[in-house]
């Protein structure tokens, strides 16, 4: 994989046209947003006759409610035409729009910019299924989460952009003026941008269309919860949305009653949020591997609390008689703090939401893909609604202070977390090898390129340490079921970890025959469904660096299932603290740490001529002088 695929990525006609076009969208939106939120913070509330924080959440509200409304139908759109068409449709509905906003900034109809919201939020609801479903068809599978990346990134520069925007509008006097010529101007050049886009294929032109709001958004919803841990990613990213509304949606009443400053302060901590979630998203590729790994989830959401927890923690105790400017705020040392926890809660924001978007995309059928993407945009707006009533609910009804709002969400995230990686252990499983194969041992591999994108195939490899299968795992794209010692069951430290990855256990037909013959049997069904098992052959683990005899387990699997046979060799793995170098596993204190092992790929074997011992030979030969 090229260091490089990321920002290559910005030079693409595939991807360039469209990445200046989201970026625009969301800028837009918040040179709109932002500035009417600070309008109504410091100067229009009395217009309206309302208290702020109830008018805050209200906005909030509106902007979201079409997500919720309109998604299924926008799914069926993006899902039954091209989809380059539609996005220079809804960009063109923008310009409309902005129209409008323009004459009622400069005429001070805050009712109607109210109301625009709600018009805004459903001509984004028409692009955001399109959004996430053209990525799949412009970008190869190993760009996938780099192009997911730099959406997530460009959105929330787009968003840093537009609150800065709207907080230099706002130190000007012609503000409303200024506000409206900037929003009509973003808009043409976004759709102008839009107009570069490539074509993006119907995914089933065959579809009939059904403008049913309530029976299209559960058939929508019924598409999604048929694979359970698509499913659960989108609600992981619902309830991201959850926090992220609430975070975004509080910060002007947060800077201008708890931290006693005034509009550039609400600016700075806008911008320092969405400066975190471009650096993890951004992040996320490297970390990842240039692969779709959702081990890293558990990781942000982890961070999310922690930094969520000090956010309530670090709120500083002075008083001023004048609120304080951006420049004054960080003057004082006991600030800089929350700075520190809104910046982490973005970056591990990064972490979090990158790799369950691409999972998403990934994992959907392609015909259904923008209806599915469709159920997580109503999920999201479904929960960003709901963090508006928490808002208003926890903030109007039972009093709390803002950062105990702050605290209460922050814990929540955490048995949040706990439900959906106790539900889908692939999170958790993932996690585990991810944390492995980044602190014991720096992995690399060679030609894993020979493993089928898709179809069943068999994984011979050369057997050298308790955490062979881990390592693999790792580093190959596809899900794995693994064959292992049925005793590798009973550690207390590998037997949790096994399960999770759903591992089968087989033993010596001598020793129990009703485990041996079971094994058996699931690996036919899991090579009839098309999936990837890999077996050691050798059956047990080496003890003098030198491979074992491969046993013929594999000529029984070809006999009942004839696929592909593909070849491994583990470099490197003699002598941790997992193999049997010097003794048994275990018995030491490890001594090796980041230690370099490399995975070798073979090639593949039809089934025919794939014997135990030319299988053997092969991996003998790929694994060299290096056990």
């Amino acid at each position: 994989m090229e260091e490089h695929n990321q920002s290559s990525l910005l030079k693409s006609k595939r991807f360039l046209p469209f990445f200046c076009t989201q970026f625009l969208g969301a800028f837009n939106d918040n040179i709109f947003k932002n500035t009417l939120m600070l309008l109504i913070a410091f100067s229009a509330t009395t217009a309206l006759g309302m208290e702020s924080n109830v008018v805050m959440n209200l906005a909030a509200g509106l902007f979201i409610l079409p997500f919720f409304l309109f998604s299924a139908i926008a799914g069926q759109v993006a899902d039954k035409y091209e989809k380059s068409s539609i996005i220079r449709k809804v960009k063109l509905a923008e310009i409309v729009i902005m129209l409008l906003a323009a004459v009622c900034f400069i005429t001070e109809s805050y009712s109607l910019l109210l109301l625009l919201l709600f018009v805004m939020g459903t001509q984004s609801t028409f692009f955001g299924p399109v959004k996430y479903a053209i990525l799949p068809q412009h970008l190869r599978n190993d760009e996938l989460v780099g192009g997911n990346a730099l959406v997530e990134m460009g959105t929330f520069v787009a968003i840093l952009l537009g609150t800065i925007g709207a907080g230099i509008l706002m130190g000007f006097e012609g503000t409303k003026e200024l506000t409206a010529c900037a929003v009509i101007v973003v808009a043409i050049t976004g759709y102008l941008a839009s107009r570069k886009i490539p074509v993006a294929e119907s995914a089933d032109p065959t579809l009939k269309l059904d403008f049913n709001i309530f029976r299209m958004t559960g058939q929508v919803l019924k598409y999604a919860r048929e694979d359970r841990a698509v499913f659960l990613s989108i609600m992981a990213i619902s309830w991201f949305w959850f926090l992220g509304a609430s975070y975004l949606t509080q910060f002007p009443n947060f800077a201008k009653t708890v931290l006693q400053g005034d509009s550039s302060v609400v600016t700075m901590l806008l911008a320092l949020f969405s400066i975190g979630i471009g650096v993890g998203s951004m992040l996320c590729e490297r970390l990842s591997g240039h692969k779709v790994e959702i081990g890293i989830v558990p990781i942000g959401s982890l961070g999310l609390t922690l930094f969520g927890i000090d956010l309530y923690c670090s709120i500083p105790s002075y008083y001023v008689d004048e609120p304080l400017t951006w420049l004054e705020f960080i003057a004082h040392s006991d600030n800089l703090r929350v700075l520190i926890d809104l910046i982490g809660i973005g970056i591990f924001g990064g972490f979090f939401i990158v790799p369950l978007y691409a999972y998403i995309q990934k994992n959907s059928k392609p015909e259904q893909r923008a209806q599915i993407i469709a159920a997580n945009n109503i999920m999201n707006a479904l929960f960003m609604v709901a963090s508006a009533i928490a808002g208003i609910l926890l903030l109007g009804v039972l009093d709390l202070s803002i950062p105990e709002f702050f605290l209460v969400i922050a814990l929540m995230n955490l048995v949040i977390a706990v439900y959906v990686y106790s539900q889908v252990t692939e999170f958790a499983f993932r996690f585990v090898v991810w944390i492995l194969s980044h602190s014991m041992y720096r992995v690399t591999h060679k030609n894993l390129d020979v493993i089928p994108d898709e179809g069943p195939a068999v994984i011979v490899c050369n057997h050298v340490s308790f955490v062979d299968a881990l390592l693999i795992a790792g580093a190959v794209r596809r899900p794995i079921r693994f064959v292992m010692d049925y005793q590798i069951f009973k550690s207390p430290l590998l037997g949790p970890i096994f399960r999770l990855a759903k591992a089968i256990p087989i033993a010596p037909r001598h020793k129990d025959e009703q485990v041996y013959l079971q094994a058996f049997e699931t690996i036919s069904n899991e090579l009839e469904n098309g999936q990837l098992v890999c077996i050691f052959p050798e059956g047990k683990l080496t003890k003098t660096g030198e491979m074992n005899e491969f046993r013929g387990g594999v000529e029984i699997i070809l006999e009942r299932n004839s696929v592909e046979v593909v070849t491994l060799a583990l470099q490197g793995l003699w002598g941790s603290f997992f193999s049997h170098k010097d003794g048994p596993a275990f018995a030491n204190l490890p001594k090796r740490f980041w230690s370099k092992v490399n995975i070798v790929g073979g090639r593949k074997w039809t089934a025919e001529e794939a014997t135990a011992a030319a299988l053997e030979a092969n991996v003998k030969e790929l694994r060299g002088d290096n056990p």
